[in-house]
This record gives structure tokens, sequence and C-alpha cells, in this order.
């Protein structure tokens, strides 16, 4: 069973689509969403709505990031293909999602979300549909008073 709102965030250590390592403590408001697998429809809905919706995210003051047990070349050819410009994290082992105790199913990362800010779980998304999920956590995020956009 995934982590719940209220329990903390683990840190959690990376590399990126350009095999950068990427640290997190989510201190800040952040947005982090497994999913299956790079290319596939539903993960391309999600991705390209989260790139969408990109800007108001950063006007919030919330970062975005993905997670896929697919591999950086994966992550890179995805980024390049969809034109995303937040960070994809691999995790081909597994090991984020098993310290937010996120399902594997077949090796892919069943598709949930986390908001997370101030080393804690905010709110908790799964059995994700993709379409429209990023609206849907922004304004969540909006809603619950997390975050707030310049006026």
């Amino acid at each position: 069973m995934a982590l719940a709102a209220g329990d903390d965030a683990p840190t959690v250590t990376a590399p990126n689509q350009n095999g950068e390592d990427v640290s997190l403590a989510f201190e800040e408001p952040t947005v982090l969403y497994f999913y299956p697998r790079d290319e596939t429809p539903g993960c391309t809905i999600e991705a390209t709505q989260f790139q969408r919706e990109r800007e108001t995210y950063r006007d919030a003051g919330v970062d975005v990031y993905g997670v896929s047990t697919d591999d950086v070349d994966s992550h890179r050819s995805f980024c390049e293909s969809e034109g995303l410009e937040f960070d994809l994290l691999a995790d081909p082992d597994g090991e984020i999602a098993e310290v937010f105790d996120v399902e594997l199913r077949d090796g892919a990362t069943a598709r949930t979300t986390f908001l997370l800010a101030d080393g804690e779980v905010q709110s908790v998304y799964g059995s994700v549909d993709p379409d429209g999920h990023a609206r849907e956590v922004l304004l969540d995020a909006l809603d619950d008073g997390l975050v707030s956009l310049p006026e």
C-alpha cells in the first residue's frame, strides 16, 4: 500500500533523463508521479498534460517529476519526442517505487501520484486516469491552500 497523507516523505536520489543525479527531500511543494512506461498512450497523455501545465505549476511554486522503471536513455528519448521540459527519474530497479510503497506490475510502476511538501506526503492519487490528472492535482493543491498563484 502506498504512503498516505501525513506520512514522512522519503529522501530520494535518481538519475534524470540527462543522466544527472537529482536528490529530492520534498521540502518545497512537489508532484511526484509514477507511471508505467515511456512512449505508451496513457503515459504520453499524462506527461504532455503535465508539460502543458508546467508554467502554472512553476508560478505556484510546485516542482514536477515523473518516475518510471524505464532507464535514462528511454526517458531522454521520451522527453525529446514529446517536448518534456521537466525531469523524468529513472528507477530501473524499483527502489524509489519501493520507498513510496508503489506497486510494481510486471516490472512497471502502478500509476500513482504524490503531492509532497514540508517533508510530508500531502495527498496521494491512486488508480489515476491520465487524462486531466495534471490539472486535477494542481487545482487540489490550490484549493487546499498548499500553494497559491501570484496575482
